[in-house]
């Protein structure tokens, strides 16, 4: 392992080098030359990365550095087939690195976990979906049975998949965002009605101030990184709130700008940085605003106009009294200790929107994976809604999403709680009564699984085992099953971890082409702006016994359901049948055949953004939240007499999600290891421990069950005291499955307890059982 300080800028030459070290690592570089110039292009396919939205300006080059690995990963040559299984027992495969795993390449043919030998064996398809139908019917109540689905699954699959499951008689949908985004639509939906971002792409060409909260945009969605850079250089105020220093979020280098790419030169992207602790963004925003009403009160006092929009809040609004006094009782001094800002440094903040008359505001997950998320993105709102910055140009709400079509599959109806409205409008499309009965999200899986309750598991994509948190108790839910199901283009943690029976369902890509009875198919994916645009693979390639996601899906539901409610072989012989089903179901997708064929697809609307409020009011709601009492609490704080830390999970910048594609994380200076954890100097001295030593980490739950994980290397790091970070899935075991947000659900990976111990070595082996 190296460490070294990484001193360019993001994107730039290191960008360029790692895409051509990906490319060639392919095994495929002419097909995914071509491959990468079909991104994100109208009549190409959509990244299979992030939800990033697309501009119209017209670009060769559409793909960013990390979306050019994920393409080259998918598209590789190389293929897992039977004759692998046979050579390599479960047992073997599971001492693996994740980064192994995939590495082997694509899964090319349905296999099916023989116990006897520990190996997975050849099945046909006719087979495998019989075995699935078998399990399913011979439940006692369809609630026995979990459905799980990964973002990338397209509109089309996903459509189909909650249509199979509610005629299953079920809401047992579990999904990715209910560990990512779910506070998000929560928050929204009670705040303005709306649970998805306000904004639009253009709109950042207008904002004359864009704050950021909680992300990474240089590894986890770097396309974002231009926006932020068109914008400064125009003028706009950035301003970041982000515990770690970010290079991303610094400065960044255009690979496509020939001036900067010659000069070596770059633009800045934050005009402010300020790092909060963990947590600490809601008493930020807090703090803004207590700030702001010093000055309305100022500008009153000196017969000028109130800074706040008060005809939008007399009438969109509702609630803005009681959220004032709530603000009024929060001390400075409460604001501040929870922040880990000065009040100055507030002060600042609140300034520079004061000043901006379009401002939009974006996060992501270091704002969602806390106790208080949803109580944080509402008084983000309420910020908002005092300046009236919802519903006009340049202004609003854009939380950033992860996967590429994590937003459509909830669209789509990949929900454990849908609405009446939905539930109502797909049992008039469809002939039959859709239980309303809320079904279980990715925790409530868990536990019922591990409880006997839930004998099926089934993934539409996915890494379950390494996604989700407290990995010892996942593993033994997934294997306490009858039945798990996974339908991946790769080889993962979770098809290790089987139930008595196991299957493994080999799908194609987005970069592979779809051929089904009519020709060649596209599908369609919904990004973090809520366009929805078609997607379709540029190339053929060696599939194998590769099938379609909606192709499997449809031989499950026809083996398990027959022939109802819909004739499943014949719409998957043409996508456009599915998206009329779609459109006769669906608000918003009415004529979606047509619209689809746009350069750029069409936009759903957003009711918010055009200030339409779908609350119980009818009105934008402020909501009314007390600071929590404490960021880590006091019964956790107590269980040890040790120095307790904060512990945020995080990717590194070889990392998409669960995927690992290499073992460096450039912008942070870390190269060849992942088994890393980033502290404060001062506290690694304060410790009596050394830069570059290993340690173990143990976190602190009421539970009483003992979390460790062992011989992590202490980096020094620009991160505030007593907080700290690590790689996922590394240290997923430490987070408890109760360790949940209040309403969301959503596991807390952003504010774990723990405690370090320097690791205890025997014979230069980490010694776990002393430890």
């Amino acid at each position: 392992m190296t460490v070294k300080k990484y001193e360019g800028s993001a994107g730039g030459w290191g960008a360029l080098l790692s895409t051509t070290k990906h490319l060639v690592k392919s095994e495929n570089i002419t097909h995914n030359i071509r491959n990468l110039l079909k991104t994100n292009q109208d009549k190409g396919f959509d990244c299979p990365g992030c939800a990033w939205g697309e501009t119209a300006e017209q670009s060769s080059f559409k793909f960013c550095e990390n979306g050019a690995k994920a393409v080259n990963w998918e598209a590789t040559s190389r293929r897992v087939t039977p004759e692998f299984f046979q050579q390599h027992s479960v047992s073997w495969l599971s001492q693996q690195s994740d980064y192994f795993l995939e590495y082997q390449g694509r899964l090319n043919h349905p296999v099916q976990y023989n116990r006897e030998t520990d190996c997975y064996q050849a099945v046909s398809w006719e087979q495998a979906f019989a075995l699935v139908a078998k399990h399913l019917n011979s439940l006692e109540s369809p609630d026995q049975a979990e459905f799980y689905t990964s973002g990338r699954a397209s509109n089309e699959a996903a459509f189909l998949y909650q249509l199979m499951v509610r005629k299953f008689g079920t809401n047992n949908l579990p999904d990715c965002s209910n560990m990512c985004h779910e506070a998000t639509g929560i928050a929204l939906k009670k705040s303005i009605g709306v649970g998805k971002g306000t904004v639009t792409m253009e709109d950042f060409e207008h904002a004359d101030a864009i704050f950021l909260f909680g992300q990474n945009p240089g590894t986890n969605h770097p396309r974002m990184l231009d926006t932020l850079r068109q914008a400064s250089r125009r003028g706009a105020a950035i301003v970041t709130f982000n515990t770690l220093k970010e290079r991303g979020l610094e400065r960044f280098t255009n690979p496509q700008s020939v001036t900067e790419m010659l000069t070596n030169g770059s633009t800045q992207i934050s005009q402010c940085y300020f790092k909060p602790k963990l947590g600490g963004d809601m008493a930020v925003v807090r703090g803004m605003v207590k700030a702001l009403i010093v000055v309305d009160k100022a500008e009153l006092d000196a017969g000028r106009p109130s800074i706040f929009d008060h005809a939008f809040i007399a009438q969109h609004t509702q609630g803005v009294d009681k959220y004032l006094k709530a603000v009024a009782a929060t001390t400075w001094n409460e604001i501040t200790e929870q922040a880990g800002l000065s009040r100055s440094e507030i002060e600042q903040a609140a300034g520079i929107y004061r000043h901006s008359k379009r401002v939009i505001v974006t996060w992501a997950m270091g704002i969602t994976q806390h106790k208080h998320s949803v109580n944080t993105i509402q008084e983000i709102t309420n910020l908002q809604l005092l300046f009236g910055q919802l519903g006009k140009p340049g202004a609003g709400l854009c939380p950033v999403r992860g996967h590429s079509n994590v937003q459509g599959d909830r669209t789509m109806g990949i929900d454990e709680q849908p609405s009446a409205a939905f539930i109502e409008n797909i049992s008039h499309a469809f002939d039959f009564q859709a239980p309303a009965k809320p079904g279980h999200n990715a925790v409530a899986a868990i536990k019922a699984m591990l409880a006997g309750e839930s004998k099926v598991f089934i993934a539409l994509g996915g890494n379950f085992a390494a996604a989700t948190p407290d990995t010892a108790l996942t593993k033994q839910a997934l294997s306490n099953c009858s039945l798990t199901v996974s339908i991946a283009t790769k080889l993962n943690r979770t098809h290790l971890i089987p139930g008595n029976d196991s299957l493994i369902l080999p799908c194609l890509g987005r970069t592979d082409v779809d051929m089904q009875a009519a020709g060649a198919q596209s599908i369609t994916v919904e990004d973090s702006f809520s366009m929805v645009h078609a997607s379709a693979g540029e190339g053929k390639s060696n599939i194998g016994e590769m099938r379609s996601e909606p192709a499997i899906i449809a031989g499950i539901a026809e083996a398990t359901l027959g022939k109802q409610p819909i004739d499943w072989s014949w719409v998957i012989e043409d996508y456009g049948r599915i998206r009329d089903l779609i459109a006769k179901s669906i608000p918003g997708f009415t004529d979606m055949n047509t619209k689809i064929k746009q350069p750029g697809g069409f936009y759903l609307g957003n009711h918010a953004a055009q200030r339409q409020w779908q609350t119980a009011s009818k009105k934008a709601q402020f909501m009314e939240h007390d600071l929590p009492l404490h960021l880590l609490p006091a019964n956790l704080r107590e269980l040890s007499k040790d120095p307790v830390f904060v512990l945020q999970t995080m990717r590194s910048h070889d990392q998409y999600n669960t995927t690992i594609y290499g073992f460096d994380d450039r912008y942070r200076g870390i190269f060849g290891e992942r088994k890393v954890i980033f502290v404060n100097a001062n506290d690694i001295s304060a410790l009596g421990l050394k830069d570059s030593q290993l340690v173990d980490i143990e976190s602190l739950w009421a539970d009483g069950i003992k979390r460790k994980v062992f011989g992590f290397k202490l980096v020094a790091y620009d991160i505030p005291k007593g907080n700290i970070a690590a790689y996922f899935p590394e240290t997923n075991p430490l987070m408890s499955i109760d360790g949940k947000g209040d309403l969301s659900d959503t596991p807390i990976s952003k504010a774990i307890p723990v405690i370090l111990s320097a690791t205890i070595l025997k014979n230069d082996k980490i010694d776990i059982v002393t430890a």
